[in-house]
């Protein structure tokens, strides 16, 4: 695994030992960020159940400006820190170990407005609507943001609710990618400017 493009291009990314976690593939992510990008210009993204925080490194190396990794096994966020460092991106990314439900909560309070949002939970999960809806009730998105969710491509997920739009779904073997936008009804959602500290 490696960083696809940007400034961080060609770094090289650790994976998690052992089989809980699913890394997304260099392929898979590069035609993920095809769509939703492939560059940026500012903005706040989150990967939720991070891993080894691949996603969010490659949204900040594509000009991001800061990145919230969340992942609740210790030895995942330890990885995710090597490899933030690794990319050399350190000082734009907080990294928390944490349920993903928890993690929703304490962001609530920091008053933090998400650009762009990754969902990659483990493939026996399936209540990514669920997490989205939530991050959608807590002021977590800004308007037009755009959010991720790899899954199963055994299952699917609705094609509009709560103010979600499904923009794409592409299919790569076992892997689903969902890619939605986010108009709330009255064009409301966080407008938060907060920069992490």
């Amino acid at each position: 695994m490696r960083v696809i493009a940007g400034e961080a291009k060609g770094r090289p990314l650790k994976a998690v030992p052992g089989m809980n976690t699913r890394p997304t593939t260099d392929k898979v992510k590069e035609a993920m960020f095809s769509m939703i990008g492939p560059f940026f210009d500012g903005g706040h993204v989150l990967d939720l159940f991070a891993g080894t925080g691949g996603l969010g490194i490659e949204a900040l190396s594509r000009g991001v400006d800061k990145a919230v990794f969340i992942d609740s096994d210790r030895q995942s966020i330890s990885i995710v820190k090597s490899n933030v460092e690794a990319a050399r991106l350190q000082d734009r990314a907080e990294i928390y170990c944490n349920t993903a439900e928890r993690a929703l909560k304490m962001l609530e309070k920091r008053g933090i407005a998400f650009r762009l949002a990754f969902l990659d939970p483990p493939y026996r999960m399936k209540n990514a609507d669920e997490l989205m809806a939530d991050m959608a009730s807590r002021g977590l998105l800004v308007a037009d943001a755009i959010v991720v969710v790899e899954h199963e491509s055994g299952h699917r997920y609705a094609e509009s609710f709560g103010g979600f739009e499904l923009r794409k779904l592409a299919l790569y073997g076992e892997t689903a990618v969902a890619i939605y936008d986010y108009r709330p009804a009255g064009g409301q959602g966080g407008t938060s400017t907060h920069e992490p500290q």
